[in-house]
């Protein structure tokens, strides 16, 4: 049964997501328009508001079909918690620490208040990043921006420093070298000229790959701070997976519908609409308008929404190591797929830069393994200490 949901959710991974990322390749070059124009989608919030209502709404509904008899929709939901019961009686600080392992931060743990604005913190950190890595599919290749995308953990571990003041092991610094070596070279052997499908002059400025790097970067540092802010909360709140994908998503769909419908002026990158011109307004004229849209747009939405939960399945199932395999191997073959459908044309030394940044995220996954091996090891050997006694 185990091989099985395994076989399931690797399946349920690289389906979704091979089929998203060709969607949101897709979303991110011009559309005929029915006038036989072509022009871009330049509504990223739009996108951002349709994936994540998607994806709140199949957590919700994935949550409610997992909830336990007799448990609350606030305890579902993971804004109400329950203390374990030991012979009938509340199991108390000490059987709540040993069960839980959360000894680390008793004083905010339960606290709804702090949770939330937690979750909202998430929120604003993607809605903000969202913009910009749509924006750097107008000036770099998507095998580039799956590239840089792989590369989550540079970000992630300065992220931590920065904000959290965590400390890493010797050996996440090598991976960076490398990940940082690897996409130097990717970007400096470069010949590409981006526009291969209609992607427009705007790419073609002497310093497109640069403009590209520096939006993919501030993504990064994004998707970073909204990494290191979620292991945050799985240290100082006992939640799962899919409540935190719940409400993040829920704050996510209410700040860029809010967003949407404000007449804000022109901001390049944030919001690229006319001046004075709301962007849901926009997005709807530009549907109407250019119908072929439509399709990559649900598939982008509708693939998100149910590879979160494959994701979160995984990692409920069977831990961050087989969850970092498969993503790993995911991203390789997006690139790949990419190359085909697209017909972007990479250089030896691209190959090579992308081979060092594989090479460098492949050690970080050997590393975890080794260290989970150790664990069980230690694990096995205590069981059997108890055992002879």
């Amino acid at each position: 049964m185990s091989f099985i949901r395994l076989v399931f959710c690797i399946a349920g991974v690289y389906s979704m997501f091979l089929i998203w990322a060709i969607a949101q390749e897709r979303l991110s070059v011009p559309f005929k328009s029915i006038n036989g124009t072509s022009e871009k989608f330049k509504s990223p919030l739009f996108i951002g508001t349709c994936q994540s209502a998607l994806s709140s709404l199949s957590a919700l509904v994935y949550i409610l079909l997992r909830r336990r008899p007799g448990q609350t929709l606030s305890q579902a939901l993971g804004l109400e918690h329950v203390e374990h019961t030991v012979n009938g009686a509340a199991s108390g600080k000490h059987a709540n620490e040993k069960v839980h392992n959360h000894s680390e931060y008793p004083a905010k743990r339960y606290s709804t208040k702090a949770l939330l604005l937690r979750y909202l913190q998430c929120s604003v950190f993607i809605t903000a990043a969202a913009p910009f890595g749509f924006a750097a599919l107008s000036y770099i290749s998507y095998p580039a921006m799956v590239l840089g995308k792989s590369c989550k953990l540079v970000p992630v571990m300065i992220m931590n420093v920065l904000l959290y003041r965590r400390r890493f092991a010797p050996h996440k610094y090598l991976v960076v070298i490398m990940v940082t070596t690897g996409i130097s070279i990717f970007m400096g052997f470069g010949n590409e000229k981006k526009g291969n499908h209609g992607s427009g002059a705007q790419a073609q400025t002497p310093y497109a790959n640069l403009i590209g790097l520096a939006y993919l970067i501030i993504n990064l540092a994004l998707d970073g701070a909204t990494n290191s802010t979620q292991d945050e909360i799985f240290t100082r709140h006992k939640v799962t997976g899919q409540q935190m994908m719940f409400w993040i998503n829920v704050f996510c769909t209410i700040m860029s519908s809010v967003l949407s419908v404000l007449p804000l002026p022109y901001i390049p990158v944030i919001h690229p609409s006319d001046g004075g011109r709301t962007e849901l307004a926009a997005a709807l004229s530009f549907v109407r308008t250019h119908p072929s849209i439509i399709t990559p747009l649900a598939q982008f939405a509708f693939t998100g929404a149910l590879g979160q939960l494959f994701i979160f399945e995984t990692l409920q199932h069977f831990g961050s190591l087989t969850l970092v395999t498969i993503t790993l191997t995911r991203k390789l073959f997006t690139m790949l797929l990419s190359v085909v459908v697209y017909k972007h044309k990479l250089t030896p030394g691209q190959w090579l830069g992308a081979g060092v940044v594989f090479a460098g995220i492949s050690v970080e996954a050997f590393v975890k393994r080794k260290d989970v091996h150790a664990k069980r090891v230690i694990q096995e050997k205590e069981k059997a200490k108890i055992k002879s006694l």
